[in-house]
Order: C-alpha cells, then sequence, then structure tokens
C-alpha cells in the first residue's frame, strides 16, 4: 500500500491539509498527519486539528510522498524547521515524491529543490526565489516535484498526488464520488 506523510504546524491552512488527507485516503493510500510538535495545532483560520503523530515519530518511518500544506505562519515554521528541509532534500535524494502548496513551495526552494525546476505557487511565496521558473496554472509537476496554488486549486492537488500514487483508474473512482 502507498503512503504520505503531511506536515502541519502552528498556522498552516488547514483546507489545504484536509483536503489532502481527505482525497488520499479515499484512494486508499495510508496517510499520517504529522504535527512539528505534540498535540492538538491551531491552523491559519484557527481550526484545530489533532495530527496522528508527531514528526520525530513519523521520521521513524518511510513514505512515498511527502506533501507541505501553506498558510502562515504555518510555511515559516516548516522553512525553519532543519528536520522538514532535510526530509524534503531526503525524499527528493531518493527519488520519491516530494509535493507542495500555498505558500509552501518556499520551503522546497529554500531546500535548493526548486533551482531550475517549474513550479506555482500563492502568488507573491516564492519572489524571493528567482532560480524558479513560475508557472501561473492550478498544479505544476517538474519531475516527482508537485506545487500548486492555494486553497482554491487543493482538491486539483489532492487528485493529482492520489494519481501519482495509486493510478489513473483510481483517481477518476475517487473524483466520481465526489460529484465534481
Amino acid at each position: 500500500m502507498k503512503t504520505a506523510l503531511i506536515l502541519f504546524a502552528d498556522g498552516s491552512e488547514e483546507l489545504e491539509a484536509i483536503t489532502v488527507v481527505n482525497i488520499l485516503r479515499r484512494a486508499g493510500i495510508t496517510v499520517t498527519l504529522a504535527g512539528l510538535t505534540a498535540g492538538a495545532l491551531r491552523g491559519s483560520r484557527s481550526t484545530v486539528l489533532v495530527p496522528d503523530t508527531t514528526l520525530d515519530e513519523a521520521l521513524m518511518h518511510s513514505y512515498d510522498m511527502v506533501i507541505l500544506p501553506g498558510g502562515q505562519p504555518g510555511t515559516n515554521h516548516l522553512k525553519a524547521d532543519a528536520r522538514v528541509l532535510q526530509l524534503v532534500q531526503q525524499m527528493s535524494a531518493q527519488g520519491k515524491y516530494v509535493a507542495a502548496i500555498c505558500a509552501a513551495p518556499s520551503v522546497l526552494a529554500a531546500a535548493g529543490l526548486l533551482d531550475g525546476k517549474r513550479a506555482t505557487c500563492y502568488p507573491g511565496a516564492l519572489e524571493a526565489f528567482p532560480q524558479v521558473q513560475l508557472q501561473q496554472t492550478a498544479v505544476v509537476e517538474d519531475g516527482k516535484l508537485i506545487t500548486s496554488r492555494g486553497p482554491g486549486t487543493a482538491m486539483d492537488f489532492a487528485l493529482v498526488l492520489a494519481e501519482r500514487l495509486v493510478g489513473h483508474a483510481k483517481r477518476m473512482e475517487v473524483e466520481a464520488g465526489l460529484q465534481r
């Protein structure tokens, strides 16, 4: 069974995180929502989430994909955490999927993963990284790096992630059940 790790910090965008968790689980993917710290965390819109585990515990396991939701100040917390930067670099080096949405592609850029790569993000989130080939589409794939624009593209993003892990037929099955 395919596995995905979604990281969540205080101030992460809860709509992006929960949409991805929901869609991937509908696709039969084992999803772990890991908090940067233990206990309940408050999202960018004040929704309180209780992650499945902590990042420290999650790092003891391997995953097929890691996903970073955006939101502020959650993205800044992810970017400031050496464990997160090391994880995304390691997953990329292993040829695994690394995905980020909204402001979180800036975490991938800070880790050096987007140098010369195509990506998208929430407007302005990658301004400090001119080496990124910024695109204006909902979801951008450059190899196994997948980025998306924001809360409004979260479902499209999640469906692409599901397709990459379990195939087109499963994506279509999940999407049909959503009545899009």
